[in-house]
């Protein structure tokens, strides 16, 4: 199994998992909350049929990643992300994001910059900033985020399965788009997560992006599900498209949380659209 070290806790090294297959030029899939790169499974073969090297990673905390009891929030996300992206020695590489992973975006970029970056998605996006305050009226109350890490504290299981609930829409979506194995799948995956990063990852949704937005100087396209029930549209990716006037924005609509999954075709459909399939290797 490949692991790249990101850091130490005491005597255990932070490393994280990631996975990386094909070649040509580089894609880097960032996957959401409380999954793992394994979340990716229905974008992955569409960008290896169409010639890119697609890399997935699980965040230290989930998937088959490190557990350490730290390091849980956007600036270590992003030196984690920069880590990859250097040790790999990616260049013109395209990012994309689906939920928290979309802050890894912003938080990457407004740091680090575009050097090594091509462009960039954004899929059920966390920015520009989701906590209600005096300077950012259009956000959410703060007793929902404290709700949340109540529940989280209380019963980690039950969180998830209405975290879940929520996620994919599944009223609407069962039997349908999501089968009740997929459900079970994601449940076990969402609870095999450190308790610490379950928690810690929540008190994240209220990072304000908005000082690294400005920063995104490469093409970006934003992918949104207009029922997303997590992060609801109107509070995110109008705003963020707002605040990039050039970048492109696809709404899905009565779409989840969760369109990776429940929307493949679609979501897979406008990120070729925005990307290309890539020049042959003589031609670059």
């Amino acid at each position: 199994m490949p692991f790249i070290a990101v850091g130490a806790e005491n005597s255990a090294p932070i490393d994280l998992y990631y996975t990386d297959y094909g070649s040509g030029p580089p894609v880097v899939l960032i996957h959401g909350y409380p999954l793992s790169g394994a979340a990716w499974e229905k974008q992955v073969p569409t960008l290896l049929g169409a010639g890119y090297r697609v890399i997935t990673y699980d965040r230290r905390g989930f998937g088959n990643s490190a557990q350490p009891g730290s390091g849980y929030d956007y600036d270590t996300f992003a030196s984690d992300l920069n880590t990859l992206m250097t040790e790999l020695d990616l260049r013109d590489a395209v990012l994309i994001g689906h939920s928290m992973g979309t802050g890894e975006i912003a938080r990457y970029l407004g740091t680090y910059g575009s050097a090594r970056v091509n462009r960039a998605v954004t899929i059920s996006t966390l920015g520009p900033m989701l906590l209600k305050t005096d300077d950012n009226p259009e956000g959410l109350d703060r007793s929902l985020f404290e709700g949340f890490l109540d529940a989280a504290a209380s019963d980690r299981y039950a969180y998830q399965t209405t975290f879940l609930n929520n996620f994919f829409n599944w009223p609407d979506t069962r039997g349908k788009r999501v089968s009740e194995d997929a459900y079970r799948g994601n449940w076990n995956l969402s609870v095999s997560a450190s308790p610490i990063a379950t928690y810690e990852c929540i008190k994240t949704w209220m990072t304000d992006f908005r000082a690294d937005i400005p920063r995104i100087d490469v093409p970006l396209l934003i992918i949104h599900g207009s029922a997303d029930k997590v992060l609801p549209y109107p509070n995110t990716a109008p705003r963020l498209h707002e605040m990039l006037p050039d970048s492109q924005l696809v709404t899905l609509q009565d779409a989840p949380h969760a369109i990776p999954w429940t929307h493949p075709e679609e979501v897979n459909g406008a990120i070729m659209q925005f990307i290309g399939a890539p020049e042959p290797a003589m031609a670059r």
